[in-house]
């Protein structure tokens, strides 16, 4: 009795998620490609075509059609972001899934035209970030490393800049002798 498609793609899928971690969503989306995947190569070899070519008129209709679905700003949503390659949802698109499309963080915001210091992560996930980042202490911190860091950068200048005789002494007599009267 031969296997069904869909069997053969799940045997497949459950190798892969047993030698490594996967999210649901990461199964989800591994199963529905090892399927197409199935299903061209059948097609392929039914037609007696190569596979590429099948491959690559698949893939522009299925990018054409997920790029048609979702406009750009409205791909990052509150609780999910959706990849605009291949429609896949997830609470962040990371390099790694982006790697599968050929394409890195960088390219992929100017191919949709996303600022690039914009996150690719779902809007509740950065509040939640944001929120634990606050609760650390961080945006102070933060301003006091900035503050330090400027301090350090003007003593440096003024180390190296060379003292004029007489003028500093006169400054720091009369600024000692106005603290003094007041």
């Amino acid at each position: 009795m031969t296997k069904k498609l869909l069997e053969i793609a799940a045997d497949i899928v459950q190798v892969q998620a047993s030698s490594g971690q996967m999210s649901a969503e990461q199964v989800e989306m591994a199963l529905i490609k090892t399927f197409t995947t199935l299903q061209r190569m059948q097609k392929a070899e039914e037609e007696g075509t190569a596979l590429e070519s099948v491959k690559m008129a698949d893939e522009s209709v299925e990018q054409e059609q997920t790029a048609e679905k979702i406009h750009p700003k409205e791909s990052i949503q509150d609780d999910r972001v959706i990849c605009l390659e291949c429609g896949a949802t997830m609470k962040q698109l990371t390099a790694k899934h982006l790697g599968s499309h050929d394409l890195t963080i960088r390219e992929y915001k100017q191919k949709w035209g996303f600022p690039l210091k914009q996150s690719l992560s779902a809007k509740s996930l950065s509040k939640a970030r944001s929120k634990a980042a606050k609760k650390r202490g961080l945006p102070e911190n933060l301003v006091k490393y900035r503050e330090e860091r400027k301090m350090k950068k003007l003593t440096s200048t003024f180390s190296d800049i060379p003292a004029v005789p007489g003028i500093m002494e006169e400054k720091t007599i009369q600024k000692s002798e106005k603290s003094n009267s007041e």
